[in-house]
């Protein structure tokens, strides 16, 4: 435990607030009651504006008139021949007609809570014991859960699309699947909303009810707000085991910007100015020297105790050792050398601030500077600063810049990209107070090692620099937050009552005991002070765990740990993480550290970093620009209207406000259509290309659900082909009397199956998309089903029998392919076609994926005479997942297909040995040259797109004929 300013950036997270009296150290300050009464006159008064344009807006919905009425009439209408009537939780009914238009309202309906009910989503369906599995055997993943206060928005969408296409494929790959679901307690967010609640309904503080009472309205407002998101995710489709919900952890905001910018701060009128530079001089003492130096919080140097400079920066090397004069106070600053100053930038001099800054705080403790505060807990300057006593330390901000050019002591003014850290739309300040510390050096070495020695996979390749950046200058980590609303940190200020025990002070880590209860903590400051447990007092720390704290548990506290429960026996370690690349550090790192240290394995085994969504202009999404889209918005569709007054909730001036409304009607001028789960789903998967941001043009998923009508009317018009009482014939095997256009358009699903199945293995999500996009539209739609007309409605009655069986295997085959992606179309269609077995699996979400060898078998059955005759042999057998008889020699085809011939006996071993071990050693050789050619520097952003996806590819196939070599090279060995 110390006295420090908590630290900014990937070094430690978070920063600790201005006030504990906020109620969180991560909280800026807390509001006055004069501020709170304007907060709630302004909701007030945005209330009564959204009202005048729902009445508005309700005027006009009545009364079209002009244009707007011809707008109306043209404007297409889904045709919805049938309602939906299930009973939540039971299976829809598919016996009756297709409608006769696709519809997302018609198709979407009933299936989810079908599917819930019926345990598609838990990891124990079909009475699998979990716990026997092996590792490989099993699928477990954990959402990067959500806040408990927000909404979904894109980059949420985008984030549960990707997990659930590849959570869908796992599951129907055979795979006992887990996906975790649940939600951070957002510390922060939160209890501020729960705050302004209290205010503006009964005009109280939290410190009126004090703090159980507070925790109880959070839990209260937690449990009729709370599962708002939950039902977001349900309407995306994500297939969660919902009994294993859970509930914990925070999310970081920061604002980055370019320049200078003027932002919106609470308490004050005007906007503030940051993402600058601010030169200034200190003169030099006994001298006509003076050395400028650079900050973007210039009211800091209020509380400057030094001016460093670099041992080895020859400018300053005379300045060694003197003093420089404050201009506002009688105080002399030493001008000290430090070698973390960076001589490249600003000046190459640096003011130190020890109280108010984390890297000046470090060199303050180094060099044993005097700490001063000049800014206390409500965010004003301290009462001993002077001119500027008890100021508001942003309007301190311009009346030190304007002392200091009266004094001819500015210099300059310069634009800096910067990191403006916000909590609750406030600003972050560092402020001097105790807190409590976790020694991140081992646990951050342990986790390098991880990524280097390949035990943990870093998914695109570019991050992995990153994360030796953050870990290898891990610093020690602080985990204390001055909030009510959090885990309780579990330590104990002691109190004894025995003379011969000195009283000790809260900064002092001798007067400090930790434990899980009250009880273990008292039993360990009876032993640390040798009296009996009557004479201790113990005194819980009021702060609150850092929630990044509480998410590095996640992977394992929500299986019951630390008690060795059968959950955590089942389920840990997972298999991937999925998230934005933004929180690399800050939650995959802590995850990966936690799970090291204390259970000694790694959380999971791979990561995968997806893309930031960003609007179609290539703008990140964000309430300032108004620019954020709801995907539900997308999903139902809405008006340009309801676009506008989501910009209310924003905060938005009124400058920012019409710039977003004009960006609106730009974007949008007809509104959003609905282009359902399953069309946005799929545009979102399809843009995601690894290392690429996603710019999102959201009327381009309705391309998507435009697809999904083609599926609708193919699907259709297949069904009515196959004709009443079709049975599909109870294996996928050719007959001999396939046409050429039977076999082309079998060829061209076993190619989609082979590139979706290595698209989802890879997470190269366009190869998937691309391939079973083209299969449906271009391939089955536009030339198949147009051209075997003539065979459905002829009177070849052998011809047609044909015809049909390739027709089902292609929905069949071509269903499953896209279930992962388009959930709810799929199922809705599959359930529309007859089954090959009564043993059939009741839902496609449970059917098994395709796999190549389900077509490759049938190109070989047409050349079975060949084959037979070239080989010499009397007999062949196609064996698919089966075991092979002992005493087999093996040739590999291709990473897809293996000969086998029974040997045992006849051959001379060593000789066949010898020939496997070259061809072995000789794609071992190749597979080096491309994965050392993938590994070179900038190999990610020189190399196009198409290269890196041809050579992933080939190292794939490679890998896999290699396997299946050492597979024969070990079965020889048997024969000897």
């Amino acid at each position: 435990m110390a006295d420090t300013p908590e630290q900014n950036g990937p070094s430690t997270g978070e920063s600790s607030a201005t006030a504990e009296n906020a109620g969180a150290g991560d909280l800026p300050r807390q509001k006055s009651a004069k501020e709170l009464q304007k907060e709630a006159k302004r909701l007030e008064k945005l209330e009564k504006f959204k009202a005048k344009q729902d009445k508005i807006q309700a005027q006009q919905s009545k009364k079209p008139e002009g244009d707007e009425k011809k707008k109306q009439k043209k404007q297409p209408k889904d045709v919805i021949t049938y309602d939906v009537a299930t009973p939540k939780g039971e299976k829809k009914d598919t016996t009756c007609d297709m409608p006769d238009a696709y519809s997302p309202q018609y198709v979407e309906a009933a299936w989810y809570d079908w599917w819930v009910n019926q345990g598609f989503f838990k990891p124990e369906y079909l009475d699998k014991d979990v716990s026997s599995l092996k590792y490989e055997e099993k699928f477990v993943i954990v959402i990067p859960p959500p806040n408990v206060t927000g909404t979904l928005h894109l980059g949420h969408a985008l984030t549960n699309a990707v997990q659930d296409c590849l959570v869908r494929w796992h599951r129907m790959k055979g795979r006992a699947v887990l996906w975790n679901p649940g939600c951070d307690h957002a510390g922060i967010a939160t209890q501020v909303v729960v705050e302004k609640k209290l205010w503006r309904e009964e005009k109280l503080t939290r410190h009126d009810l004090g703090r159980s009472k507070f925790v109880e309205e959070i839990w209260k407002w937690k449990e009729e707000k709370g599962d708002r998101i939950y039902n977001q995710l349900k309407r995306l489709g994500g297939s969660f085991d919902w009994d294993r919900a859970c509930f914990t952890m925070d999310a970081v905001d920061k604002k980055e910007i370019e320049g200078r910018t003027l932002l919106s701060v609470p308490g004050y009128k005007e906007k503030v100015e940051f993402g600058v530079l601010v030169f200034f001089a200190y003169p030099v003492c006994d001298s006509d020297e003076e050395i400028i130096v650079a900050t973007t919080r210039i009211e800091t140097m209020l509380g400057d105790t030094a001016v460093a400079v670099h041992p080895d920066d020859t400018r300053y090397k005379h300045l060694h050792g003197k003093f420089v004069q404050h201009p506002f106070f009688s105080r002399k600053l030493p001008i000290i050398c430090d070698s973390f100053v960076d001589m490249s930038f600003g000046t190459g001099a640096v003011k130190i601030t020890p109280a108010h800054d984390p890297n000046d705080y470090e060199v303050g403790v180094r060099l044993k500077l005097p700490f001063i505060t000049i800014i206390d807990n409500n965010g004003n300057i301290t009462s001993d600063c002077g001119q500027f006593a008890n100021m508001k330390r942003f309007d301190a901000r311009k009346a030190v810049l304007k002392a200091l050019q009266e004094k001819g002591l500015y210099r300059e003014t310069k634009e800096n990209p910067m990191v403006v850290p916000i909590r609750s739309k406030d600003v972050i300040e560092p402020l001097l107070k105790p807190q409590w510390y976790v020694d991140c050096k081992q646990m951050a070495a342990d986790s390098v090692k991880a990524v280097r020695e390949g035990e943990l996979k870093i998914i695109p390749e570019m991050y992995i620099k990153t994360w030796y950046q953050w870990l290898e200058n891990s610093r020690d980590w602080c985990i204390s937050r001055q909030l009510w609303w959090g885990h309780r940190i579990p330590a104990f200020f002691v109190t004894v009552d025995d003379p011969s025990v000195p009283a000790g002070q809260d900064t002092d880590n001798n007067y400090w005991v930790t434990g899980r209860t009250e009880e273990e903590a008292m039993k360990k400051a009876a032993e640390k002070f040798n009296v009996s447990e009557d004479k201790i007092h113990l005194k819980q720390d009021e702060d609150v765990l850092d929630t990044w704290f509480s998410s590095a548990l996640f992977p394992f506290s929500i299986f019951g740990w630390p008690d060795q429960t059968p959950d955590l026996e089942a389920f840990y370690p997972g298999h991937l993480l999925e998230t934005g690349h933004d929180i690399l550090f800050f939650w995959v790192a802590r995850m990966v550290m936690f799970g090291l240290t204390l259970l000694g394995k790694l959380p999971f085994t791979e990561v995968y970093l997806h893309a930031m969504v960003r609007d179609s202009h290539g703008r990140k999404m964000s309430k300032s620009l108004g620019n954020i889209i709801d995907p539900l918005d997308v999903i139902s569709g809405t008006t340009l209207e309801a676009l506008h007054q989501s910009l209310l909730s924003y905060n938005l001036d009124e400058k920012e406000y019409h710039k977003a409304i004009e960006g609106q009607k730009l974007d949008y001028p007809q509104g959003i259509p609905e282009c359902g789960t399953d069309a946005l789903r799929f545009a979102l998967v399809a843009y995601t290309a690894q290392g690429r941001d996603i710019n999102l043009d959201v009327l381009r998923v309705q391309g998507y659900r435009f697809f999904c009508n083609k599926l609708w009317n193919a699907t259709k018009f297949a069904v009515n082909g196959l004709g009443e009482g079709f049975v599909p014939a109870s294996e996928v095997k050719l007959s001999g009397k396939e046409s050429k256009l039977d076999l082309w358009i079998l060829s061209r699903l076993s190619l989609a199956v082979e590139s979706c199945n290595q698209g989802f293995q890879a997470y190269d999500f366009p190869l998937a998309t691309t391939s079973i996009y083209n299969f449906w539209l271009y391939e089955l739609c536009d030339w198949y089903l147009e051209c075997i007309k003539p065979v459905l409605y002829g009177d070849n009655e052998d011809a047609k029998a044909v015809c049909r069986n390739v027709l089902y295997t292609c929905l069949d085959v071509g269903l499953r392919l896209l279930h992962p992606l388009m959930p709810f179309v799929t199922e809705e269609l599959f359930q529309r076609l007859p089954r090959r077995n009564t043993q059939a699996p009741p839902s496609i979400c449970v059917t098994p994926y395709p796999e190549v060898a389900e077509s490759t078998s049938n190109t070989l059955t047409t050349f079975e005479g060949m084959i037979a005759t070239l080989a010499n042999t009397n007999s062949i057998h196609y064996l698919i997942e089966e075991a092979l008889p002992s005493g087999c020699a093996m040739q590999t085809v291709s990473a897809l297909c293996e000969a086998h011939i029974m040997l045992k006996g006849v051959i001379d071993v060593d000789k066949e040995v010898t020939k496997l071990e070259g061809k072995k050693d000789t794609l071992g050789k190749q597979l080096k040259k491309l994965q050392d050619a993938s590994t070179v520097p900038d190999y990610q952003t020189k190399v196009p797109e198409e290269v890196r996806t041809q050579n992933s590819e080939k190292m794939n196939q490679l890998s896999i004929e290699i396997d299946r070599l050492s597979t024969a090279l070990a079965t020889l060995a048997t024969m000897k």
